[in-house]
């Protein structure tokens, strides 16, 4: 469907970067003796296994395309560079806190921007060997099976995926309220700590919507593309397309989940974004 861009070649780098990474967590997984724990902040662990998996993923990505620019969670790469038209959006370990206590649900997540458009991602459960794939254009696929997004035509009888803003607590009222109103209407919720799987998930009509606030890029570059290619929508809180990017709150589904999760998160919407945007402007002070 677009001959002219190669995202198939984007997409199998990307692969390949993940599989190296996850052979790292497998190695490494349980083994107490091999991880060393920091805290960055608050409630965000970081340990050295996710360092060494973000730069074997880097090495296999610059291996392929030297000049590109990579920005990870734990560092970036060529992040001045004016020749790139591409970007990889890298979580190398995505569920750290899982991973450090030995909780078997942790992902690889790599999803490539091409002239800031997301045209490929992979995200990688090493643990499962379960691999999640998209490319713009071509679908969503698990283990080149194809997925689609589950058929609900309404919350009742859902599973949705939700995640507390624990990096950003000053927003728990108004969060947990929009959970509560989700929680009236569907079967169940779901809080599992890695929102790569949570998205991969949707995609794969696992769970039938999610809906986190307060992520990073590297939390979603790869898995949004997936449930768009895949059936699904995605917004941000608002309902606004790609805005997530820019205020990290995002609410995807079917096209009637995301509809209906849009209205339990409706009444505490402005409060909520009037928070956000405050914390925006005092950091650019």
């Amino acid at each position: 469907m677009y001959p002219n861009h190669p995202y198939k070649a984007y997409l199998n780098v990307a692969v390949k970067a993940a599989r190296n990474a996850g052979r790292l967590i497998v190695r490494n997984f349980e083994n107490a003796d091999t991880v060393q724990v920091s805290e960055k902040n608050k409630d965000d662990l970081v340990t050295n296994i996710d360092r060494e998996c973000q730069s074997t993923i880097a090495d296999t990505i610059l291996h392929f395309y030297p000049k590109d620019r990579i920005t990870g969670e734990e560092n970036s790469v060529n992040a001045e560079s004016t020749d790139a038209e591409r970007e990889w959006i890298v979580d190398p370990i995505d569920g750290t806190t899982n991973f450090v206590k030995g909780i078997p649900h942790v992902a690889v997540s790599i999803g490539v921007k091409y002239k800031g458009e997301t045209v490929a991602g992979c995200v990688y459960d090493p643990i499962l060997d379960e691999l999640f794939t998209a490319e713009k254009g071509s679908g969503a696929q698990l283990n080149d099976r194809k997925i689609h997004v589950s058929n609900r035509q309404s919350l009742n009888g859902t599973i949705i995926a939700v995640s507390y803003p624990h990096r950003k607590r000053q927003y728990l009222d108004e969060y947990r309220a929009m959970m509560n109103r989700a929680f009236d209407k569907c079967a169940d919720l779901r809080r599992m700590g890695t929102a790569s799987l949570d998205l991969a998930y949707v995609a794969a009509g696992r769970l039938d919507g999610y809906f986190e606030a307060c992520l990073y890029p590297w939390d979603f570059a790869a898995g949004e593309l997936m449930v768009r290619e895949a059936g699904g929508f995605v917004t941000d809180f608002s309902g606004k397309n790609d805005a997530y990017y820019e205020n990290g709150s995002i609410v995807c589904g079917s096209p009637h989940v995301h509809r209906a999760l849009l209205e339990c998160i409706r009444p505490d919407l402005k409060d909520f974004m009037s928070k956000l945007e405050e914390e925006r402007e005092a950091k650019s002070k």
